[in-house]
């Protein structure tokens, strides 16, 4: 009887689920070791040849006092290895863990010892979560705790995006020990540029920013908080009614024109005195996207010859952090992207070998190709005029603008709209943290009165449109404070519309009795894109892009206490004396 109950059903049942287990376990290693080269080996990548030793929370404690906790990955058969350091917001969630310990492990068979770092208030680091502020002194003070390991061989890496970009900056005129290369990705050394492009307050991303990141944990960002967040006036207020009181948004919000704040938080002076090149990783639609591109070419016009040399650039369609869906459906992920060039990167500096990184890498729209390059801005670009025209009423996708690449003095002087704060243009895609951003179809927006459209021919051949874009606006404005916006749009043969780039400009003193209009520049977001034969280029111009940018109210006023608007009466020239375009950057056809 004995012997029959030991050898029933749930004994097989229980020694099985046991060796399942004991295999597993035993095989973890190897398991996560061949998902980690599933998900970011590409040929350029050696293979992985070593085993991986991981040690968890290892800590050390800074002058001030702050414990800061590192998980390190270490090539078993390796006494000591160069070394990647990883500096981030982490948190102990599982998924994040899994994140860590995927990239890890791909970095570590390859011959590195890996830490990933969070920063203060972080992960298991100690102290209060406060973006941006307290990475140099406690980047250095890693650094120096880096020198004294056992394992390390005196070569040292970094690598991160967005905030994690900006750990490297931080730190990047650093010299003991020397960092011998960095791979930036959606990320820049200018903070002020991305909270504030053209001088409006970028309120979406700021606020999505700080609903995810308040508190010792990430979290998902509930869509509702955030609409019923940017609603709020004043800004000031937006927080509150998204998440909470937030000291890192308010001071945001308040410290828009002290550049002593921001000149804590941003490296962009680094760029001459970084120790080594830069491969950044840039998308057509991240928020950090133009002063990204600015960090790149002033590395590149770097004193240092092997900085200049060796800093490289890769541009795709995406998103911050995140894959992108174009128009016909394709699908361009953006993780596998971000890891993938690192080993193939800091292998050609630690080893001084051929580049297998090409110099300038682009992913072109409309065709949706990879294109290598030598350079960025393309040499081959001739820069074209594209002229507004209407008969004065350009208003909406059934209004009379037309685009020319001729300058001409028929038609009226001027469209005008009427810019109300209380009811601004909605945002439909573009530059945005979150899943707001990206690629949009802007019908919708184009059936409004206070947008102006402005249609080019229906194109015979493709047109490719690749580099920086500037739009150059004579306007009028009743009110003495306002914005005008402008969108380049890629239109379909069937009509529909999708945005290919935008920008803003913040008129802080419009002289409502001057006699002429006044000449403004807006910088858009670079992009390349090819309009394919049977398209059409548009231009939409507003005065609101909202909540991407938070509204102008029309009114002297700071973002703390702000409440109350005025409507504008808006007008844009376009005559012989006044003639108002963009600037396209076009690539002849070879």
């Amino acid at each position: 009887m004995e012997i029959n109950k030991l050898f029933s059903p749930k004994y097989f049942l229980f020694i099985g689920t046991v060796l399942v287990l004991f295999i597993l376990y035993s095989s973890y290693g190897h398991l996560m070791n061949f998902i980690s080269d599933v998900a970011f080996s590409y040929p350029e990548n050696k293979k992985g040849n070593f085993s991986v030793d991981i040690y968890k929370n290892r800590t050390f404690e800074t002058e001030e006092g702050i414990t800061l906790s590192s998980r390190i990955f270490k090539p078993r058969e390796l006494e000591k290895a160069p070394t990647i350091l990883v500096r981030i917001p982490l948190t102990y969630s599982l998924t994040d863990s899994l994140k860590t310990e995927l990239v890890g492990r791909f970095w570590s068979t390859r011959g590195y010892v890996v830490v990933i770092q969070g920063t203060r208030g972080r992960y298991r680091s100690s102290g209060e979560f406060y973006p941006l502020i307290h990475e140099r002194t406690d980047g250095l003070e890693t650094l120096k705790w880096i020198r004294n390991q056992p394992w390390f061989d005196g070569d040292l890496f970094m690598w991160g995006s967005s905030s994690f970009a900006h750990t490297q900056w931080a730190i990047s005129n650093s010299t003991d020990p020397e960092i011998k290369a960095y791979f930036m990705h959606i990320g820049s050394s200018n903070f002020k540029e991305m909270f504030y492009p053209g001088g409006a307050f970028s309120l979406a991303s700021a606020l999505y920013w700080t609903i995810r990141s308040r508190g010792q944990e990430d979290r998902e960002v509930n869509l509702n908080d955030l609409a019923k967040g940017v609603e709020i006036l004043p800004v000031m207020q937006a927080d509150n009614v998204a998440i909470g009181d937030t000291d890192f948004f308010n001071d945001w919000v308040m410290n828009r024109g002290n550049l002593s704040f921001w000149e804590k938080i941003d490296g962009n002076k680094r760029t001459e005195t970084i120790q080594g090149p830069v491969l950044h990783l840039a998308g057509w639609y991240d928020p950090f996207l133009i002063s990204q591109l600015d960090d790149f070419l002033s590395l590149k016009g770097h004193s240092d010859p092997f900085v200049a040399k060796n800093t490289k650039l890769i541009i795709g369609p995406w998103k911050h952090a995140d894959s992108v869906n174009l128009p016909n459906g394709e699908k361009v992920t953006y993780r596998e992207n971000s890891v993938w060039p690192t080993t193939p990167w800091f292998d050609e500096i630690l080893l001084k070998r051929d580049s297998v990184i090409p110099e300038v890498k682009i992913f072109v729209m409309g065709v949706n190709t990879w294109r290598e390059e030598n350079e960025w801005p393309l040499r081959r670009t001739v820069f074209k005029p594209f002229y507004l025209k209407s008969l004065g009423k350009a208003n909406t996708i059934q209004g009379d603008g037309k685009l020319s690449f001729n300058k001409d003095s028929s038609g009226g002087d001027f469209d005008s709209f009427t810019y109300d704060p209380l009811n601004p243009v909605p945002s439909a895609g573009g530059a945005m943290l979150g899943p707001w951003g990206g690629i949009r179809k802007q019908n919708e927006i184009e059936k409004r009165e206070d947008v102006l459209i402005y249609d080019g021919p229906i194109l015979s051949a493709p047109l490719e449109i690749t580099g920086p874009l500037e739009a150059y606006l004579y306007v009028e404005s009743s009110a003495k404070t306002t914005d005008f916006t402008v969108k380049l749009v890629d239109v379909y043969p069937d009509g529909t519309a999708y945005n290919i780039s935008d920008g803003i400009v913040r008129i802080e003193e419009m002289s409502v009795d001057q006699e002429t209009p006044k000449k403004i520049k807006i910088r858009m977001r670079p992009t390349s894109n090819v309009f394919q034969a049977g398209h059409k280029l548009r231009i939409e111009i507003s005065s609101s892009n909202f909540p991407r940018y938070e509204r102008n109210l029309n009114l002297h006023q700071d973002l703390v206490n702000a409440r109350k608007t005025i409507k504008a009466e808006q007008k844009v020239f376009h005559s012989a004396e006044y003639p108002s375009f963009i600037l396209l950057p076009t690539i002849p056809n070879n």
